[in-house]
This record gives structure tokens, sequence and C-alpha cells, in this order.
């Protein structure tokens, strides 16, 4: 009988399709990295989220692996050339939460212009903060989006209400420009944006695209929001332009290390003065996680897997 281990939280519906498929499952939310060492070799399936990395290690004690499933986006944590090599299939389920990680990103967007934490940090002190909480509107703006996948795209149709214009840079990606979405350079998103948001997934290529050259080249001084990978980001050049006012505000959902415990005190001292600006908002890797992407994910994996 063909066996699927689960390695990360999800949905009935995953269990209940893969049972339907004929596999004998075992969900294992909670397994450690070396404990899966000592027993994928037992399963034909692995069904991964953000917890463990499959690594070339993992890879080839799994010698009955036939696919890797992750559960919503990024492929970071999986050596999938590694594994495609070994002809092990490589999939995941970014549709299931695109939606989840747009809507977040608009709501620290607004939340931003509009001084939302700022201000009900001081209503926290008994102030009442009227004028100093006076925001601006997302109204006729320039947002520019570096990313055009699952998320980059639903977050661009989200703003159709607004009336702004769209600059989408994507490497990798054209002729997607309609109405108010404009493909650009990212030359044109550093001179003309208000607004810029990161949507791409972490790679060699994209480590640290948003750096000190990237924000020194900001023209408009705009809110700079990153919900895809902490990596991404260089914390430190971040920090400067805060303090140099080359960005006007920050919202980030993801950070370079997400686990706190860990921190070392450079990393502790970088957090804190994250946490000292009034003109930052961080959130704890949530943008994707809402009750409806819980099913979906799970649900959009299960109907690929059904495919192979």
């Amino acid at each position: 009988m063909k066996k699927v281990i689960i390695t990360g939280y999800c949905h009935q519906i995953l269990q209940d399709e893969l049972t339907a498929m004929g596999y004998l499952v075992n969900y294992e939310p909670y397994i450690s990295y070396d404990a899966l060492l000592q027993e994928i070799n037992n399963y034909n399936g692995l069904i991964v989220s953000t917890r463990i990395k499959v690594d070339a290690a993992l890879i080839d004690k799994a010698i009955n692996l036939q696919w890797i499933g992750r559960l919503g986006s990024g492929m970071d944590l999986i050596d999938v050339p590694y594994a495609e090599q070994k002809n092990i299939q490589c999939l995941s389920s970014p549709e299931g939460n695109s939606n989840a990680v747009a809507e977040h990103t608009l709501t620290l967007l607004l939340s931003l212009m509009n001084k939302v934490n700022f201000s009900y940090e001081k209503i926290k002190q008994h102030i009442w903060a009227r004028e100093e909480s006076r925001g601006e509107e997302l109204m006729d703006k320039t947002v520019g989006i570096i990313g055009f996948g699952n998320t980059g795209s639903r977050f661009a149709q989200l703003l159709a209400a607004f009336n702004v214009t769209v600059l989408v840079y994507d490497k990798y990606k054209n002729g997607f420009a309609k109405d108010y979405i404009k493909e650009a350079s990212l030359e044109h998103i550093t001179r003309y944006a208000n607004v810029v948001s990161f949507h791409v997934p972490h790679t060699a290529e994209t480590h640290y695209y948003a750096n000190a050259t990237f924000f020194n080249a900001l023209q408009q001084q705009p809110y700079f929001i990153s919900t895809c990978r902490g990596k991404v980001t260089n914390t430190d050049d971040l920090i400067q332009a805060i303090e140099n006012k080359k960005i006007k505000a920050a919202a980030l959902d993801v950070l370079e290390n997400e686990k706190l415990s860990s921190y070392t005190e450079t990393e502790k001292n970088q957090l804190n003065k994250l946490l000292s600006f009034d003109n930052v908002i961080i959130t704890p890797h949530t943008a994707g996680v809402t009750k409806e992407s819980f099913f979906k994910t799970s649900k959009i994996l299960a109907e690929k897997i059904k495919q192979l």
C-alpha cells in the first residue's frame, strides 16, 4: 500500500482525499527533521509546510519517494532541482492562499497610510493624538508591485477600487498589462511608486533584493511592504532606509529569522529597533493564514496529487 506522511498542519480534507486515492496517511504535524530522516524511506509521498527543510540529505534517504507536496506557496525549503534529479515530483498550492496574502497586504498598507497602529498606541496611553494621526488616501497613488505571481496579481486586482496606477515589475513575465496595471522596469517603480510591495520567492537571485542600493534609488519616499519572504529584505538596510527617510513607513509580515527564541544579540537589536519606530508594523507571517486558505491550500494540493 502506498504511504504518505504529512508534516504540516492541514485541513482534514487533504487526509480524506489521500485516503480515497489509496494512500495510508500518517499525520505528523509536529515531527522533527531528525525523526523524519529516520523514517522517510517508508513513504511514497511527503507533504510539508514551513517547518521541515527538505534538503539533499533527506532526499537521499527517501528511496521510495515519488512526490513532495508543499502546503501553500514558496519552495525555498525544498531542494527542488535535486529532488527532480531523483525523479521526485514537486508540487505546491499557492492558489490556495494568494487571496489571503493579498488582503493582508492591503490591510497593512491601509493601516500604514491611516496610521492606525500609531493612533491606537497613543489611545492606549490615553493620548488623543488626532492631528498627529492624520493619514493620507490611497486613491490616485502609484503602487509598485515586484513579482506578479499568484499573490502579486491578486493584490493588483484588489487595488482596482482605489483608482491607482499599478506598476508591475516581473523579470519572468510579460504581456499582462491591462487598464490600470502597467508593465514597468524596476527603475520605473523606484522613480514613480508611492507604494512598493514585494511578492517574490526567496531564491539566490532575490536574496537581499531590497537592499541599500534599492532603498537609495527610491524617489517618492514610498510605503514599503513585504509579505513574501524575510530574506528578500536586508534588515539593516531597511532600518537605515527608515532612519534616512528613504521610505515613509514599512509593514512586514516576514522577518529574516522568524524563530525569535533563537535570536542572537544582533538580531534582538534589529528587532527592537524596528519595534521602536512609530511607522512600522510587523505581523508574524500570518498573511496567508486564514480559515479559508487553510481549506483551499489542502484541497488544491489534493487535486494536484490526484493528477500525478
